[in-house]
């Protein structure tokens, strides 16, 4: 066997009450309109293997119990802390008086692009705001932000599924911590 795949038991994995008593990473997620319950779920595991702080779940998102966001998130939305928001204008306000600085990925005349920005180098805590699949971030929630990010992309498309581009940045972001840090990341040592 060239490189045997580790069993789960080897994984180390934690329990919801072990997760909620990890530090903050300073970063929670904003998903604005998110139709696809799917998506929500997709999200919900993603934070929960970057430990993002909470997902703030604004409009016509959908929002746990739900059999759609247990199917992709596998239970992550039980590790995860997550609030509604009617609104996504009030989510964001309410972050911001939180002391959290307000980041839309999305493709604007000022964006930046994601691998020129380095989030420790910047510091503070973030709010990163999602938008559905069809629309992206609303331009109301666009002029609310402090800046936008843009994952550059080269094919013809030039738009992810909101579910990668939430795994894009949140790795930019961790990565950007573990770069910076003596952060222990692999459990087998």
């Amino acid at each position: 066997m060239k490189d045997r795949k580790l069993l789960n038991i080897e994984l180390c994995r934690i329990s919801a009450g072990e997760y909620s008593a990890l530090p903050e990473s300073g970063v929670v997620l904003v998903l604005d309109n998110v139709r696809s319950a799917h998506n929500v779920g997709s999200a919900f595991r993603t934070c929960d293997s970057f430990k993002a702080d909470a997902i703030w779940l604004c409009g016509i998102c959908a929002t746990p119990p739900s059999a759609e966001i247990h199917k992709t998130g596998l239970g992550a939305e039980d590790s995860v802390p997550w609030e509604y928001s009617e609104s996504t204008l009030a989510a964001v306000a309410e972050l911001r008086a939180r002391g959290y600085r307000i980041v839309s990925i999305e493709q604007t005349v000022n964006s930046v692009s994601l691998e020129s920005f380095d989030p420790v180098a910047e510091g503070g805590k973030y709010a990163l705001v999602f938008g559905n699949e069809v629309d992206g971030v609303s331009q109301e929630v666009v002029d609310a932000s402090d800046m936008t990010l843009e994952i550059p992309q080269f094919g013809t498309k030039h738009s992810l599924n909101v579910s990668v581009a939430v795994g894009v940045v949140l790795w930019h972001f961790t990565n950007s911590r573990l770069r910076s840090s003596a952060e222990v990341t692999d459990c087998k040592q």
